[in-house]
């Protein structure tokens, strides 16, 4: 009798520890999109990399998916902290298993910032039309609305916002990390040293050693391109003649129809229609996140749109993909409650 207790407590035993053991897996590939041919020089090439869940090939199960949006001077990789974030999230519950993709949004200047753009490619739709268009013939998934989520950080939390506003009918919720340019302010503002640093770069070689001008310049071929505006072929809303400040109307009007705290108003109705939205951002980031993530949440709040905003004690990257980071602890929770799953 003894011995029969003895096998069965082993047996016990031993199934948690199978299950704690149960990871899942990251597929890659490359998809030649339609949707970025381009004039500007950018691979229309992208690689995609897929996070499956464990027992995938064992079952015939279909799965929501978490459409992630990388930062900029990202890519697609899931390097293996990350799977480890992903694993453990199915391994304590805190999600019940799901895909996750993440497609690469780097550019020649390090960013698409989510974003069609005549010179670079259409960024936005490959996103949300065939990319996912992809992922659905490719993989078991649950091909509706809602049960489909978009996140990101950074400029993937830009990202996820913008394409969640023009796309509630491809995504039913909405995760966005230290979202970045929700509108221009700080560090971006027409006063910073950003705009008079860019104008004193002539040459790719020295704009890749510059962070702010870097940036500028990715958004304004995104936002702005134009051709006939060498070496960077755009065209930026504020420029400098010794110390004063030149506004180029046209351009910022531009620019103005792609921040999102200027974007509600006419994208209202489509806000309206998401599941479930959320920002967060760190206390101690850099200047402009407290206050630009204050300003979108507000024009949410004074129009009635129920979304979530949260400061937590943080800087913009030490508490993102940890054990005790926003990913594991708040994203993948937020979409197991808001997601259909089978």
């Amino acid at each position: 009798m003894k011995k029969y207790l003895f096998l069965l407590l082993a047996v016990i035993c031993i199934q948690p520890i199978k299950a704690q053991n149960a990871t899942g897996k990251v597929v890659s590939f490359t998809l030649n999109a339609k949707t970025l041919q381009n004039s500007g020089g950018e691979n229309p090439e992208r690689k995609v990399s897929v996070y499956l869940p464990p027992n995938y090939d064992a079952s015939t199960k279909r799965y929501p998916v978490i459409y992630y949006l990388h930062g900029f001077m990202g890519t697609d990789n899931i390097d293996a902290n990350m799977k480890m974030i992903l694993d453990r999230a199915i391994l304590q519950a805190k999600i019940r298993p799901y895909i996750l993709v993440i497609a690469s949004n780097y550019t020649l200047y390090e960013g698409s910032f989510y974003s069609n753009s005549s010179l670079t490619g259409n960024w936005s739709d490959f996103m949300a039309k065939e990319l996912v268009e992809s992922i659905d013939k490719q993989f078991r998934t649950i091909p509706t609305r809602e049960s489909r989520a978009i996140g990101g950080h950074s400029m993937g939390g830009y990202g996820a916002i913008k394409i969640g506003m023009l796309f509630p009918e491809v995504f039913s919720s909405v995760y966005a990390m230290s979202p970045g340019l929700l509108t221009m302010v700080k560090e971006f503002g027409a006063n910073s040293d950003s705009f008079k640093e860019l104008g004193k770069i002539k040459t790719q070689e020295e704009l890749k050693k510059s962070y702010y001008p870097k940036v500028l310049v990715a958004v304004a071929r995104a936002w702005s391109p134009n051709p006939a505006n060498p070496p960077f072929y755009c065209d930026v809303p504020y420029t400098y003649k010794g110390d004063s400040l030149i506004v180029n109307q046209a351009v910022l009007e531009k620019w103005n129809q792609n921040f999102p705290v200027l974007m509600v108003d006419k994208y209202t109705n489509n806000l309206r229609k998401l599941k479930a939205l959320k920002l967060d951002w760190g206390r101690n980031d850099a200047a402009r996140f407290p206050i630009q993530c204050g300003m979108f949440s507000q024009k949410l709040e004074n129009l009635g749109i129920e979304h979530y905003a949260e400061e937590y004690i943080g800087n913009h990257v030490n508490k993102i993909w940890t054990t005790d980071g926003r990913v594991l602890n708040d994203l993948l929770p937020f979409f197991n409650e808001y997601l259909v799953f089978e």
